[in-house]
């Protein structure tokens, strides 16, 4: 998989939670009041907007009474219809969300100046797994390393006692 999919995939499971939420409340709640409404505002095939925002009104406050009318024979088709039209607008806000959370590049979200671009223990033959300077979790610039081993600390520096000691035997304060 390329990394713009695996990426997109990625930043949008929350975004499915969020929509079967969704979704699941607008069949409850919101889709069965707007059915009851308008199947009650069409009287010989004729639809009275009028009436149906009186019915509607009046409706809102019936969930379960609403969701009950619903699944009977007088409203069912309606429901379905309803019930397809929220899926495909849920599911068209979605495709919309998941395409526009794709990554830009292959380096999006990977930390700047973290070890994320190496694989396969490539860092370390520059620096050491278990000693040194500590520059990261398991990231150690080796002192007994010939040549410049200089390092630039930006914000905190944590020491444990172990590297404490180190570094007042190599005469390095902070």
């Amino acid at each position: 998989m390329s990394y713009k999919i695996k990426g997109m995939l990625k930043k949008s499971r929350p975004v499915f939670i969020v929509i079967i939420i969704l979704w699941v409340i607008a069949l409850i709640v919101f889709v069965p009041p707007f059915v009851v409404a308008a199947v009650n505002a069409t009287t010989n095939g004729v639809f009275d907007f009028n009436d149906f925002i009186q019915r509607l009104i009046e409706n809102i406050g019936n969930v379960g009474d609403n969701l009950s009318k619903s699944f009977s024979a007088a409203y069912i088709g309606t429901y379905i219809k309803a019930q397809f039209y929220v899926t495909i607008g849920l599911l068209f806000a979605a495709i919309v969300g998941m395409i526009k959370s794709a990554p830009k590049n292959q380096y999006t979200d990977i930390e700047h100046g973290s070890s994320d671009w190496s694989e396969h223990g490539e860092e370390y033959s520059v620096l050491s797994k278990k000693q040194g300077i500590l520059l990261a979790e398991d990231h150690y610039l080796p002192v007994d390393k010939r040549g410049n081993v200089n390092v630039m600390v930006v914000g905190r520096f944590w020491f444990t006692e172990n590297q404490q000691h180190m570094l007042s035997q190599m005469h390095i304060s902070f």
